[in-house]
């Protein structure tokens, strides 16, 4: 079977990761209990999980000309995804996300670094690579006429598009109506629809697009009215990687001719398995690891 292409246009982090029995309050020094640097980036982690599933995945985006950048496109490569449409650029360092860890949660402050040299002209300079997809993954790391331009290309290439709102902020009225899905968790559902003046129309439209994530409770999608698809209950290590974990899984699905609610049940198993492990990459399991975990669901 031939794999189905993925292109990812997003960020490109490497994770500093320090685990803590507590967050410290403002001005409170406090002993850690480990620390980790970790491949990242909203758009990385995306296009990993989407590699390790058996997706043909492409990645555009930027890092460093620095330690970090190699570090990153060697690692990237060694995934299986292909790297020659990442730029390293000389004026900004590669990005970077302060990730602290206590107590199976996460506070995370992220630094754009030469995530920010990904320019609209950048991504317009991809338009055959866009146009060739069957699938376009993007998120919100990168600025956000970038992210515009790609679904413009998309659209006018009738590629399926997946936008992962995050990190939240206000979205034109244009880029929500241009994208076929959208993949908020509820806060960001509901400032999503806040930050636009829709019509009682336009926000039905909205929401039907919606894939709302709900953690421990699921996923909700509107297929005639609101359908819940459950969770599933894993020990919890780190859930920084989940939500990536998912957007990559559905891309997938979706591009291997799946339904949309078979699709998100598909990554609803991703995400779960993702949390087992610390580090937003390490825990993305492959297709054996998934069919491995449904088998010891059954019964």
């Amino acid at each position: 079977m031939t794999k189905k292409k993925i292109t990812v246009i997003g960020s490109i982090n490497m994770d500093l990761v320090t685990k803590t029995k507590q967050i410290p309050k403002v001005g409170e020094t406090l002993l850690g209990d480990s620390f980790y640097t970790i491949p990242g980036g909203k758009g990385a982690n995306q296009a990993v999980a989407a590699a390790r599933l058996g997706s043909d995945v492409t990645l555009i985006g930027c890092v460093g000309d620095d330690s970090f950048g190699s570090d990153l496109t060697k690692h990237l490569s060694d995934q299986g995804i292909h790297i020659e449409n990442m730029k390293p650029v000389t004026q900004q360092s590669t990005g970077i996300a302060s990730i602290t860890l206590s107590d199976g949660d996460n506070s995370i402050i992220v630094v754009p670094g030469a995530n920010y040299a990904v320019t609209p002209d950048f991504v317009a300079s991809h338009e055959e690579m866009i146009a060739g997809s069957d699938v376009l993954l993007l998120q919100l790391e990168i600025p956000l006429e970038s992210v515009i331009k790609a679904a413009e290309l998309a659209n006018k290439h009738n590629v399926l598009t997946i936008l992962n709102p995050a990190p939240i902020q206000a979205l034109p009225k244009s880029l929500l109506k241009m994208v076929d899905y959208l993949t908020p968790n509820e806060h960001e559902q509901e400032l999503l629809l806040a930050s636009c003046d829709l019509s009682e129309q336009e926000e039905k439209e909205i929401r039907e697009k919606c894939i709302v994530t709900k953690g421990s409770k699921g996923v909700s999608i509107y297929i005639d009215g609101e359908v819940l698809i459950p969770s599933y209950k894993v020990e919890v290590v780190d859930t920084t990687g989940a939500g990536d974990s998912f957007n990559g899984a559905l891309a997938y699905s979706l591009s291997n001719g799946a339904t949309l609610e078979e699709s998100c049940k598909f990554a609803n198993v991703v995400g779960a398995i993702s949390v087992t492990k610390l580090g937003a990459q390490s825990g993305m399991p492959t297709l054996d690891e998934v069919e491995e975990f449904l088998q010891s669901r059954k019964g």
